[in-house]
């Protein structure tokens, strides 16, 4: 459908400045028709004064700018028109001011509180005869932990005392090579 001589009221110096993008969307409101994207292009080509290799380095930039343009709409095998000319299509069923009935199936729910009911109580039933024999043993416990903390807290700080002595002694055989150092200097 293609309008081969559309006349468009703009200033040629202005056509070398406008977007191809705008240039199309001119074309598509002077025809007031669809247009393949092959002949729209042609159509801008024509009016920007366009050869076959300008059409080839522009028509995916093109193609690209009026997909992202909200003034255009694609009406199906490649054609192109203004979406303007298309109403918006509402749906007769309000979808935000609709109230659902909620289904809840509580079936299974029950099905699986019975199974586990069933085992926590086998589990505190034998748990609660044995309270006072895991308390004492924790105490036990917690009396052989705090000895043996005791003992390492010791040896500890022997190790860090003879670390120290260690380090100190290093630190004075350096002093004493630096000072034969300079001494030999003089």
């Amino acid at each position: 459908m293609s309008g081969s001589n559309i006349a468009l009221k703009l200033d040629p110096e202005r056509v070398k400045e406008m977007p191809m993008v705008d240039l199309a969307f001119e074309v598509l409101k002077a025809a007031n028709t669809p247009y393949y994207y092959r002949d729209l292009m042609m159509e801008i080509a024509k009016i920007r004064g366009l050869s076959e290799e300008g059409i080839k380095q522009f028509i995916a930039q093109v193609y690209t700018e009026i997909n992202i343009d909200g003034r255009f709409a694609c009406v199906g095998s490649n054609m192109w028109g203004l979406k303007r000319w298309y109403p918006v299509e509402r749906s007769e069923d309000p979808v935000g001011n609709a109230k659902r009935t909620r289904i809840i199936n509580d079936d299974d729910d029950l099905e699986d509180d019975d199974l586990y009911a069933d085992e926590e109580e086998d589990t505190y039933a034998a748990d609660d005869e044995d309270y006072d024999v895991y308390d004492e043993d924790v105490e036990d416990f917690d009396d052989a932990e705090e000895d043996a903390e005791v003992d390492e807290d010791v040896e500890i700080e022997d190790e860090i005392d003879e670390d120290d002595e260690e380090l100190d002694a290093e630190e004075e055989d350096e002093e004493d090579g630096f000072e034969d150092d300079e001494e030999d200097e003089d």
